[in-house]
């Protein structure tokens, strides 16, 4: 099938999302945007193509079919089980970049690293040795690995425990926390992410309230959280 006709097709199987379908035969072909409307003639193997369409459109994220994901201008591993970062992450890393510059901390702790982003943004930047606590062991196994990726393995203590177990003493936490209610009306494609890691409670800040009393017992100088729901 030609890549004309394949995205035809595509399309006609996302109704409403036909912009994906051309993102996702971009990837599928490692070829951008232009290429395939120059090369629209050439035949390619359409069934891996299909199947990636079918997987996206029962509801598995970009990210997750790929197994990577953009953040920050860079590029990172993401595997089911482990929370997809987004944009608004992004907003929280330039807050917690602007702290870092302008104060000096001996001790930095983050809750709920999930792939390991903002620690291994921070520390490549920076140059700080970072503490960083999840409960996930699928997160864990995927901080490593970008860390690893990014060369800032040796600046991070990744460690897999309730930050409620965590006896030092840190002065400035920074958090992406649970915090969405378990009743809020999620997509198919955020129904696929891990649910601890987006739910936070019946009012979606219990998870929050805790942070900021655990922070308030250390006695930390500064407190960073993403909260938006």
């Amino acid at each position: 099938m030609t890549i004309k006709n394949a995205l035809i097709e595509a399309k006609s199987r996302l109704k409403g999302y036909e912009n994906e379908a051309v993102f996702i035969l971009c990837e599928y072909l490692k070829k951008d945007k232009a290429w395939l409307f120059l090369n629209q003639d050439i035949e390619i193997d359409h069934k891996p193509y299909f199947e990636l369409i079918r997987r996206f459109k029962s509801g598995e994220p970009f990210e997750y079919i790929f197994e990577k994901v953009d953040f920050w201008g860079l590029e990172f591993k993401i595997k089911k089980g482990v929370l997809i970062p987004r944009y608004d992450s992004e907003i929280l890393l330039f807050q917690i970049l602007n702290l870092c510059k302008k104060n000096t901390f001996n001790k930095i702790l983050e809750i709920g690293f999930g792939s390991g982003i903002l620690s291994i943004v921070l520390a490549k930047e920076l140059g700080l040795k970072i503490t960083a606590c999840d409960i996930n062991p699928k997160a864990l196994e995927l901080a490593l690995e970008n860390a690893k990726l990014h060369k800032v393995d040796h600046l991070i203590d990744f460690k897999l425990c309730n930050f409620k177990q965590i006896k030092e003493n840190y002065d400035f936490i920074f958090s992406n926390p649970p915090y969405i209610k378990n009743s809020y009306p999620i997509d198919i494609w955020v129904q696929k992410e891990p649910k601890e890691a987006l739910l936070g409670g019946e009012k979606g800040y219990e998870i929050l309230e805790e942070i900021i009393h655990f922070s308030l017992d250390k006695k930390v100088k500064f407190l960073a959280c993403e909260f938006g729901y």
